[in-house]
């Protein structure tokens, strides 16, 4: 693309960075109250920012920072997940609970997350009459959602949750591995480093 064969600029094997690089996408969701902020195949982001740190834990925490998203330092965390991903969902749990979060799930999640003697309360889904999730959002109850779903109608069920979550600014993932990420960066500390362009071009 340069013109020159990799040799000619000096690069004879292949460069592998010290540090971690996120690349993290920023998303509008906020001005448009009401919609759905699950993604799909169509493009939604209005720009993109990237995390540097010294593990993946402190880049993904300055991906999410630099695209306005504050992640909780504590609270109340809730879990609702598909049953695929409830042996992760328990591994989590626990590592928000050393982090001092209180654990709250629906009924399929909290039995998987008690079985592990991990301390955990249970939420109506909306379905299930209320109080239910959705008011409990609204309540302020929880600091972090982590809710996973499979198939069209849980698709479309759980819709109320993550327009809710939006709009009372609660943090939230969709997905497991997110949900994994999002753990390992709570566990960084609150003071980051900073890495100059010029450090890192050295």
């Amino acid at each position: 693309m340069a013109g020159r064969s990799l040799k000619d600029q000096g690069v004879d094997g292949e460069i592998v960075p010290k540090q971690f690089y996120v690349k993290e996408a920023v998303f509008p969701f906020v001005k448009f109250p009401g919609v759905d902020t699950l993604l799909g195949p169509e493009m939604k982001s209005t720009g993109e920012v990237m995390g540097v740190g010294n593990t993946f834990g402190e880049a993904y925490a300055k991906a999410n920072e630099g695209g306005s998203v504050l992640l909780p330092r504590g609270g109340r965390a809730l879990l609702s997940v598909r049953e695929a991903d409830r042996q992760r969902a328990v591994d989590i749990a626990r590592q928000l609970h050393e982090l001092g979060f209180q654990i709250s799930a629906t009924r399929g999640t909290c039995r998987s997350i008690s079985a592990a003697g991990i301390e955990c309360g249970i939420v109506n889904k909306v379905k299930e009459g209320r109080p239910h999730i959705v008011d409990m959002i609204k309540n302020g109850d929880f600091s972090l959602i982590i809710n996973t779903t499979e198939g069209k109608q849980a698709i479309i069920d759980s819709a109320s949750i993550r327009s809710t979550a939006l709009q009372h600014k609660v943090s939230y993932t969709t997905t497991i591995s997110g949900a994994e990420a999002t753990v390992l960066a709570l566990q960084q500390p609150d003071e980051l480093n900073v890495h100059s362009l010029q450090e890192l071009h050295r």
